[in-house]
């Protein structure tokens, strides 16, 4: 049966908006891809400046509010100050109820290092002003690890380790 010349013209029209939408669908999704792709990018770099901001002290980035950035540094502050006294059970007990704001006012602006570390930089710090037993304590981790304050600390040769030892038994 021959199609009429009508019904063509209507699949043809038909087809060509089909093809039209699906172009202007194709157009849509490749640039928003590519907004979604800028969109992650600015927000990942908002995530960064809210990290360091966080952590290091660095000025607010815009758009957070200050009250609410200040609360999550004291909530952070507090978190690694807890870690740290676990790792620096007798120097968090010499300070007592002041170790939370001991630590706090040590590391507000610098970058966490972990438990182990930020408990050995805040006792370098208050080498002079600790109890017997916190600086024991120091002399412990020394004797058995060696820091210099910017490398992860790494456990000392056995060599080296007994002489240490015996420097700290004997009280040398």
């Amino acid at each position: 049966m021959p199609v009429s010349r009508a019904s063509r013209h209507g699949e043809s029209a038909v087809s060509t908006r089909r093809l039209r939408v699906l172009d202007a669908v194709s157009r849509d999704s490749e640039h928003g891809e590519s907004r979604r792709t800028r969109d992650s990018a600015t927000l990942a770099e908002r995530q960064a400046a809210l990290v360091v901001a966080l952590v290091t002290g660095a000025p607010d980035p815009p758009g957070f509010d200050p009250a609410r950035l200040a609360a999550a540094r004291q909530a952070l502050l507090r978190k690694r100050a807890g870690e740290a006294a676990k790792q620096w059970p007798v120097l968090a007990a010499a300070l007592g109820p002041r170790w939370s704001a001991v630590f706090a006012a040590h590391h507000a602006c610098r970058e966490p290092g972990g438990a182990l570390r930020d408990g050995w930089d805040l006792a370098r710090a208050l080498r002079r002003e600790l109890t017997a037993d916190a600086a024991a304590e120091l002399r412990e981790r020394e004797a058995f690890w060696r820091y210099d304050g910017v490398e992860a600390p790494r456990r000392r040769h056995l060599g080296r380790l007994s002489r240490a030892v015996e420097r700290l038994l004997t009280g040398g």
